[in-house]
């Protein structure tokens, strides 16, 4: 009898309202399903680029994320797996190839916007001269060289009116070390007609605080340079979210 009771119960239940099926719901969130206060776009707009933290400009350029990664989220861990924008920047087709969800459009668009910077640094520093703009010599050195995993020593020419001829990186070594030659930087120079330059090398442990042996190398590269008339007229070192001035810590 009591199970006869429980039985009719059971058929006159009403029914649940069914659960929303799984593919109904957003699986790759992009910058329209964020609130419209949090949208970086409108943030620009109203506020100008400078007011949009890192990870909100770079989900600009990416505009969706990847399942289950909402394009912001995305942005950030891009940002601490390359260890930030001059890492990211700086990283080549293959190390963005193995990023899940950065598709071939999304690392073009990087690339683009990498090369876009170099080239207007670049044109800036070839208009006038070099130490116009020192914070820009600086900027320039970051984006070539931050980020990079292994140590690489590059050069600045510049002509007679200290005007940018060509950053060229001439030598590539391990993380912790490279080997320089003073008699190639030398050739370089004079294959250039460079009246002066800017010597650069990185740091990969991201401290950017010049060791003995960079003051050493740099003192033989001022004496070798100087036997050709080739002026010596600072040294940068990079590190992760810095740049070091031989010029400035009075190291010339």
């Amino acid at each position: 009898m009591a199970g006869a009771r429980l039985t009719r119960i059971l058929r006159v239940a009403p029914a649940q309202p069914a659960l929303p099926a799984l593919h109904a719901m957003p699986t790759t969130l992009s910058l329209k399903d964020l609130p419209p206060e949090a949208r970086p776009r409108e943030k620009l707009l109203a506020r100008g680029p400078a007011a949009l933290a890192s990870e909100e400009l770079l989900a600009l350029l990416l505009r969706t994320g990847r399942p289950g990664q909402g394009v912001m989220a995305l942005a950030e861990q891009l940002l601490a797996e390359f260890q930030g924008l001059a890492g990211l920047l700086r990283a080549g087709p293959q190390e963005l190839r193995r990023v899940k969800g950065l598709g071939p459009a999304k690392r073009a668009e990087i690339a683009a916007v990498m090369e876009l910077a170099r080239r207007s640094l670049a044109q800036q520093l070839a208009d006038a001269p070099v130490f116009d703009t020192p914070g820009r010599v600086k900027e320039y050195a970051a984006l070539h060289l931050g980020g990079l995993a292994h140590e690489v020593f590059a050069v600045m020419f510049l002509d007679h009116a200290h005007r940018l001829i060509e950053m060229a990186t001439l030598f590539r070594g391990t993380i912790a070390q490279t080997s320089v030659y003073p008699r190639e930087v030398v050739k370089e120079a004079l294959a250039r007609n460079a009246a002066a330059v800017v010597l650069a090398h990185n740091h990969p442990s991201g401290l950017a605080e010049p060791s003995r042996a960079d003051e050493y190398l740099t003192q033989t590269l001022k004496s070798a340079l100087e036997l050709v008339d080739v002026r010596v007229l600072d040294h940068l070192v990079v590190g992760r979210g810095q740049v070091v001035s031989f010029a400035e810590r009075g190291l010339l």
